[in-house]
């Protein structure tokens, strides 16, 4: 049976290798010059930089990359962070650990005036984080279409399961404001760090059941991988091609139709591509407009729509500095925020510093430094607004690198900024979106998107589909649809 899977990001790659491996016949068709997606690579002079997903979670034991690559025969060299990251936060410095114990002393040592309430209310994020991840342990998919879904979904649930359903419909802000942190500004300003990096979305909109399970997987394990993130994209296209799979890049599709029962792909050379199955590795908002008229129409209304809403976007400066310029104490990651609350436009960075002995980032004596900050795409929609706040940002940034390296400029050996435009030049995603759609109630679980998109043989994986955004969601979205490709046969 043959599968054309358009896109080579990680969640496309994971349904590729996993049936190519399972003796399907399959074709990968990637746009750029690069596999990931947005978790690729690329290179200047003697520098790799990550595109842009940098911290790895899923690679403990039971996390999704880990089954994934024990099914598969691979691995990916990584390292365990007992500390996560450093955070910045106003004034304060404050190291966040992986140790569940460390991270509340730090978090009393941090918000003494609110320790006990932080703790009740990290014990029941906690709580309810664990029963988040046995519901999941099956990967089960939301929202269940069919009676296999439904019923995998029922034999997922345990005995602490029920005890999620009051929160279903809940916001990590009620979560807040139940344990009195409401006005504990401070606090709330660093679990919104935490919350937009991974949901993209703060607590005031964050779905409880996501949010919690996003601060509770942290001290499951957070890890550096050496070179970064794409080296899982690499090893999986490794995998296609071992399994007899083939691979192509600059294979930019236009068009998908549906002839005599196949799937059809056409790419920017008229080259025809035929496929039993499609697998489409794409945001939802590129995938629709491919499809003609008649079968858009026939695809669900919920598809539909979301296809015509709009993402963040992101900025990030890639830096390659001198080693001397950085202290010994610098953490490999790090969140610097604003005191205004803000999360956006360069109030809230996340930095992903190369290891010193990551060689393949960065040559002796330099390292390689990536920093980014949601953006709001009606800031770049013309060409004055777009040159002015590039130059307005990539100044804010550097301003905000500096609370964590202060003499990061005069270090400075290559600088480059990866604006909304250059996303979508290098990732093909309309108008250089990122992140999938934010994990509110609005968008997440039961109203999340399938993977189904209601045309036999033609699939959805990636950061618009359940269960979003991120390494971890994406490689989830690819797995089902590898199920559901092998339940069919």
């Amino acid at each position: 049976m043959d599968i054309i899977i358009i896109g080579g990001g990680i969640g496309g790659l994971t349904a590729g290798a996993l049936l190519a491996k399972d003796g399907y016949t399959v074709t990968v068709l990637e746009a750029s010059n690069e596999w990931g997606g947005s978790a690729g690579k690329f290179s200047r002079k003697d520098y790799l930089f990550p595109v842009g997903a940098t911290m790895g979670m899923g690679f403990e034991e039971g996390g999704i990359h880990h089954r994934i690559f024990d099914e598969l025969g691979i691995s990916v060299p990584f390292f365990k962070l007992d500390e996560i990251m450093r955070v910045y936060n106003g004034s304060s410095v404050m190291p966040y650990y992986a140790d569940r114990n460390r991270h509340l002393a730090e978090c009393a040592s941090q918000f003494p005036e609110h320790a006990d309430q932080i703790v009740a209310f990290y014990q029941e994020i906690w709580k309810m984080g664990a029963e988040i991840r046995k519901l999941i342990k099956p990967l089960p998919v939301l929202p269940p279409v069919t009676m296999t879904e439904w019923r995998k979904l029922l034999f997922s649930i345990k005995i602490g399961t029920p005890k999620l359903l009051p929160y279903l419909r809940h916001t990590m802000g009620y979560l807040l404001k139940k344990h009195h942190l409401s006005e504990a500004h401070a606090f709330r300003h660093f679990i919104d760090g935490q919350l937009i990096d991974s949901m993209q979305a703060t607590s005031s909109e964050c779905s409880a059941l996501m949010g919690a399970l996003a601060l509770d997987i942290y001290h499951e394990g957070a890890y550096y991988t050496e070179g970064g993130l794409y080296t899982i994209a690499e090893k999986l296209h490794a995998s296609i091609e071992e399994h007899g799979g083939k691979t192509f890049k600059r294979k930019h599709i236009q068009t998908i139709r549906n002839e005599k029962n196949k799937w059809v792909a056409v790419d920017q050379r008229g080259e025809n591509w035929k496929a039993d199955h499609l697998v489409c590795n794409l945001p939802v908002q590129s995938f629709v407009p491919l499809l003609p008229e008649p079968l858009q129409k026939e695809l669900p209304k919920k598809l539909q729509k979301r296809s015509t809403i709009s993402q963040w976007g992101a900025f990030t400066l890639y830096l390659a500095i001198e080693e001397t310029v950085i202290p010994d104490y610098t953490a490999l990651f790090n969140q610097v925020f604003g005191e205004d609350g803000t999360m956006t436009e360069g109030d809230h960075l996340f930095l992903s510093l190369s290891s010193s002995k990551d060689r393949i980032r960065a040559p002796l004596g330099y390292r390689t430094l990536t920093v980014s900050t949601h953006t709001e795409l009606h800031h770049w929609d013309t060409k004055e607004k777009y040159d002015h706040y590039k130059e307005h940002l990539t100044e804010k940034v550097l301003n905000g690198i500096e609370r964590v390296i202060p003499d990061v400029r005069s270090g400075i050996d290559l600088m480059m900024t990866g604006a909304p435009r250059a996303w979508e030049r290098f990732t093909k995603r309309p108008n250089g979106m990122v992140g999938g759609f934010p994990q509110t109630n609005e968008y997440s679980l039961f109203n999340s998107l399938s993977h189904r998109t209601g045309l036999d043989g033609l699939w959805l994986c990636g950061d618009s589909v359940f269960p979003g955004a991120g390494t971890i969601g994406v490689s989830t979205s690819g797995y089902h649809v590898y199920q559901s490709i092998a339940e069919k046969r």
